[in-house]
C-alpha cells in the first residue's frame, strides 16, 4: 500500500479553507440542457483543435443515468462536427466486454449519431506515467495517439470502487485498455480480479489519468454533468442504486483537478439529507484521494475561482451554487 500521509487519506474530506495555492477557473451552469451543455463548452473550447476526441461513458445497455444522448448530438452537430466519441472495452465480462459486444450496446443505448472509436479494438500501446510511484507507463487503446486534443465529457456520480466517478475516473478507467491497463489498475497479479481498493486504487487510476493528459497537454478540457447521481457508476446499467442526490447543473474547466475538487465540494455543500448516500460512498471508499494525489502529481490546483455563467459570470461558491437545489424527484 501506498504511504499515507496525514491530511490525504482518502475518507477524509478538506475544506476548500484548508487548501494553499493557486486558483484555476471553474465554469458553472444550473442549465441541465444541450443549451447549457454547449454554453459549459464554449469556454473550454479554444484549444480543442484538430482531431478531437470526446472520451464519453457511454454506459451499459439502458442505463438510465448516462448524459442524455440528444445533448451531446446537438453538442456535436453544433460545436464540433468533426469529433469522435472514443471508448475503450471493459475488464469485467458484461455488455463492453468484447468489441462486438460494446458495438451493440453502443447501438442499443443510441450512440450512433457520431461515429464511437472503440480505442483498444485493435490493440493497445504504453504512454509514459511521468512522476508515478505505482507506474512508469500505462496501457491505453492503440487508437488514442491518432487525436490531437480530449474533451472528457463525463457524467458525475458515485462509484463501487473509487467513491466518486469524475473527470479523473473518466480518463484513468476509461482510457485504459480493456485487459492489459484496466488489470494494471485494479489487480495485483496472481490475486483476485478486485484486490486493489482505496488509496491505491485511487493512486493507480490517477497515474492512469496522468498519462493521458500529459499526452495531449493544452490540447485538454474537462465538462462534468451533475445530474442523475446515484452511488452506482453507468457501469452498473439498469442495475444502479436509485438516484437520491438532487441535481446540480453543468462544469467545465481547463484543470482537472479543479473541476473534480468543483464538484465534489457541491456535493459536500448540500444539507445532509441531500447528501448523505454520495457522501457516505466518497468516504467509505476513500475516493477523496483522488484529488489528494492529482494535486501531488501536479495534474492541477484544487482550488478554483468558480464563475456562474447564468448570472453575469459572477464568481461564487460551491454553497451558492447548490443553495436551491430541490430532492431529486426522478
Amino acid at each position: 500500500m501506498s504511504e499515507i500521509k496525514p491530511g490525504n487519506g482518502g475518507d477524509t474530506y478538506i475544506p476548500y479553507e484548508n487548501r494553499t495555492g493557486n486558483e484555476s477557473i471553474v465554469y458553472f451552469t444550473r442549465d441541465l440542457s444541450a443549451a447549457g451543455l454547449i454554453k459549459a463548452y464554449r469556454k473550454i473550447s479554444a484549444n480543442l483543435t484538430g482531431k478531437i476526441a470526446v472520451k464519453l461513458h457511454t454506459g451499459e445497455q439502458h442505463g438510465p443515468n448516462i448524459i442524455p444522448r440528444p445533448w451531446v448530438k446537438e453538442l456535436l452537430e453544433k460545436e464540433m462536427p468533426q469529433a469522435t466519441i472514443v471508448e475503450t472495452n471493459t475488464y469485467y465480462e458484461w455488455d463492453r466486454y468484447t468489441t462486438e459486444q460494446h458495438r451493440e450496446t453502443l447501438k442499443i443505448n443510441g450512440w450512433d449519431f457520431a461515429p464511437v472509436d472503440i480505442m483498444d479494438e485493435e490493440g493497445t500501446l504504453m504512454l509514459p506515467v511521468k512522476g508515478g510511484k505505482w507506474f512508469k507507463e500505462m496501457s491505453v487503446g492503440s487508437h488514442e495517439t491518432n487525436y490531437d486534443s480530449m474533451l472528457a465529457l463525463t457524467h458525475f456520480k458515485g462509484h463501487t470502487a473509487g467513491g466518486f466517478g469524475g473527470s479523473n475516473k473518466n480518463l484513468g478507467i476509461g482510457c485504459a485498455d480493456g485487459r492489459i491497463g484496466k488489470a494494471m489498475i485494479h489487480t495485483h497479479p496472481g490475486e483476485g480480479q478486485w484486490s486493489i481498493l482505496k488509496e491505491e486504487f485511487m493512486e493507480r487510476m490517477t497515474e492512469s489519468t496522468k498519462a493521458t493528459i500529459d499526452y495531449f497537454g493544452k490540447h485538454m478540457a474537462y465538462i462534468n454533468v451533475m445530474r442523475n447521481m446515484s452511488v452506482s457508476c453507468d457501469c452498473e446499467g439498469i442495475h444502479a442504486e436509485p438516484v437520491v442526490t438532487p441535481n446540480v447543473g453543468i462544469l467545465a474547466s481547463l484543470d482537472i483537478c479543479a473541476i473534480d475538487n468543483a464538484s465534489v465540494d457541491m456535493i459536500f455543500a448540500m444539507k445532509e439529507k441531500d447528501h448523505h448516500d454520495l457522501v457516505e460512498r466518497m468516504t467509505s471508499r476513500h475516493g477523496l484521494r483522488q484529488l489528494t494525489y492529482m494535486k501531488e502529481l501536479g495534474m492541477g490546483n484544487d482550488r478554483y475561482v468558480l464563475i456562474d455563467l447564468d448570472n453575469g459570470e459572477i464568481r461564487i461558491d460551491a454553497r451558492e451554487a447548490v443553495k436551491n437545489v430541490v430532492p431529486f424527484k426522478g
